[in-house]
């Protein structure tokens, strides 16, 4: 019994540290989950583990739960799940609001004569806030007129330019990525972006309301 509760143990802390691994990416989210480290504890009532042994697990238990901590935010920052298109804002450990949102199709755009294909993809990782914008007006990318199979404008020709696509306000996280408002608001919920996150309208204002220029974006 006693070689059981160890491998249990061992297997354990094995899974917090994988846990702790991912902290840089997605677990904020997970402050207000039901997953707590601090609950996870050896109880005295089990037999066979000494003292020290239980206080070595319970020990290794309180690093991982302090790494947590230091690397959650203490400012606004959002999560997006893009399995479930699914967002959560957060203000350090307080969950402010959550709802669905759009993300990109996964889908791949080859375009003939062209080296590179367009890949239409909400990308993995921590992004950041790099400007806020209201009212945007959308210059739109060489893609755009290939998907409508017109002839591609020259750079700065009027025809690139469209107002409301975008929705009230743009938050620019780089390389292209955005999150934005959009017309076609039957679609949120839904897989259906070319990278960008959708938002409907009242959330992207609370967003971009709460959220500063380099606050983080967490996509999972």
């Amino acid at each position: 019994m006693v070689r059981n509760l160890l491998i249990y143990l061992a297997i354990l802390v094995v899974g917090i540290l994988f846990f702790a691994a991912m902290v840089i990416y997605i677990i904020p989210a997970l402050q207000e989950s039901t997953i707590f480290l601090p609950s996870v504890s050896v109880s005295k009532a089990e037999a066979g583990a000494s003292e020290e042994e239980k206080a070595t697990f319970e020990k290794e238990i309180g690093k991982l739960q302090s790494k947590l901590e230091r690397c959650t935010p203490t400012g606004a920052y959002f999560v997006v799940n893009t399995t479930e298109n699914h967002f959560y804002l957060y203000k350090g450990k307080k969950l402010l609001r959550e709802g669905i949102c759009s993300t990109g199709k996964n889908e791949k755009l080859v375009v003939e004569g062209r080296k590179k294909a367009y890949v239409f993809q909400t990308p993995f990782g921590v992004m950041t806030v790099q400007r806020k914008q209201p009212n945007p007006v959308w210059a739109k990318p060489d893609w755009a007129f290939i998907e409508e199979g017109i002839p591609i404008p020259p750079a700065g020709d009027a025809s690139r330019y469209e107002s409301g696509t975008l929705g009230a306000y743009k938050l620019v996280l780089g390389d292209g990525y955005m999150i934005h408002g959009t017309i076609y608001k039957r679609f949120i919920g839904q897989s259906v972006t070319h990278g960008c996150i959708r938002m409907l309208d009242d959330d992207l204002e609370a967003v971009y309301k709460t959220m500063e220029v380099g606050s983080k974006v967490y996509i999972y």
